[in-house]
């Protein structure tokens, strides 16, 4: 946590990264070059949202610097520990919201994900985290100011938390009442052997229909999206690097980012375009589609505390980003200690039916009335 508050009332506890603006304190992002930012003048929309519908709002989570970077590490702010894998990175860069909920510290953590800045960090210490559709939740208030990939989402040790979250803040995410099963498309992806194990058992063990997905243009996205996130963060943080205040690892990757060339945006807005309609075109056939989160395992945090870098830990969450398609993450049991998680992707503005569809994968569907009194429930608990 980089500062403690208390705005709101009611027991549910939520942490805001801090990109995201709170009145009265600064947004610092994690950098020692905004740290005499003066405080914010509004809260962000997202933030008036959480606290009119009675959620208590207890601290500003840190993150990877600038939200720039995969791994949370932030040698200025601080590194949040990963409370549930102690030895492994906590993920970036809503490092500080998901280490908050693992460790009980709140029950919502609010991120923003511009390449999987939440599922990732959701991954590595073992919580629910969710992209939502692009667009989805309003940005207003929230750094970077423009952005064509960053979406703002919570995260959640309760799946019912999270989506009582949504509800609450965003009154056009409704379940689905008394949908069918929905048919599962597995996407062909490179992952490690464990990993696809684990998620083939908890896909048997649901017992869902499933079809075999093929997404050529995956790699292409990932680079497509790395070159979108490298052209819009440096136009946002350029004025930065003359501070000499920014972390090495991230004044690195601002450096370049700067050689990024208008050739190369225009390519990968191509990509974007038929992407989309690749995925799209699955998810005519599929009602939602299922991949791992992460391509392999975290590395540890000694690791990254030595300067080693993993993007190619968002390669199978960063393409989403550039289709803008609702993502979620969800934490898998596991024979060993490391965290294994499973993505499952819906149609555009389908929130509420991933989120659906992912309690009916971990067996936690209830009926339709028990669905409401739970609803309810969870609502009015805050």
């Amino acid at each position: 946590m980089t500062s403690r508050l208390s705005l709101g009332q009611g027991p549910c506890k939520v942490v805001v990264k801090d990109t995201i603006d709170i009145s009265g304190f600064p947004t610092c992002a994690g950098s020692a070059a905004l740290a005499d930012a003066p405080p914010a003048a509004a809260h962000a929309e997202v933030v008036e949202r959480t606290l009119k519908a009675g959620y208590h709002i207890v601290g500003k989570a840190n993150l990877h610097e600038l939200a720039f970077g995969m791994t949370g590490i932030n040698a200025w702010a601080g590194t949040p520990e990963n409370p549930r894998y102690p030895s492994l990175i906590p993920g970036g860069s809503s490092s500080g919201s998901a280490a908050a909920v693992a460790a009980g510290v709140a029950d919502i953590g609010i991120g923003t994900d511009t390449g999987g800045s939440i599922r990732v960090p959701a991954a590595c210490c073992g919580v629910y985290g969710l992209k939502p559709t692009f667009g989805r939740l309003s940005r207003r208030g929230v750094m970077p100011a423009e952005s064509s990939l960053d979406c703002v989402g919570p995260l959640a040790c309760d799946l019912q938390v999270l989506m009582a979250f949504m509800a609450a803040i965003d009154p056009g995410f409704q379940l689905p009442k008394d949908s069918p099963r929905p048919v599962m498309g597995c996407i062909g992806v490179h992952a490690e052997s464990a990993i696809w194990a684990s998620i083939e058992g908890q896909l048997s063990r649901s017992g869902m229909a499933r079809g075999d997905v093929a997404l050529p243009l995956m790699a292409e996205a990932f680079e497509a999206a790395m070159v979108i996130i490298n052209r819009e963060t440096f136009r946002a943080c350029e004025t930065l690097l003359a501070t000499g205040k920014v972390g090495a690892d991230v004044e690195q990757r601002l450096k370049a980012a700067a050689a990024m060339t208008d050739a190369e945006l225009k390519e990968a807005e191509r990509v974007r375009r038929a992407f989309t309609a690749e995925v799209d075109a699955a998810l005519e056939r599929h009602d939602v589609l299922v991949l791992p989160t992460l391509p392999h395992f975290p590395m540890t945090a000694q690791d990254a505390f030595a300067g080693h870098q993993d993007l190619k830990i968002s390669s199978l969450t960063r393409p989403f980003n550039l289709s803008g398609h609702p993502a979620l993450s969800i934490p898998l049991e596991f024979q060993q200690a490391l965290p294994v998680s499973v993505q499952l992707i819906g149609r555009l503005g389908d929130d509420a039916g991933v989120c659906r569809a992912a309690l009916q994968l971990m067996g936690q569907v209830q009926s339709a009335g028990e669905e409401q009194q739970t609803g309810a429930k969870h609502a009015t608990a805050h």
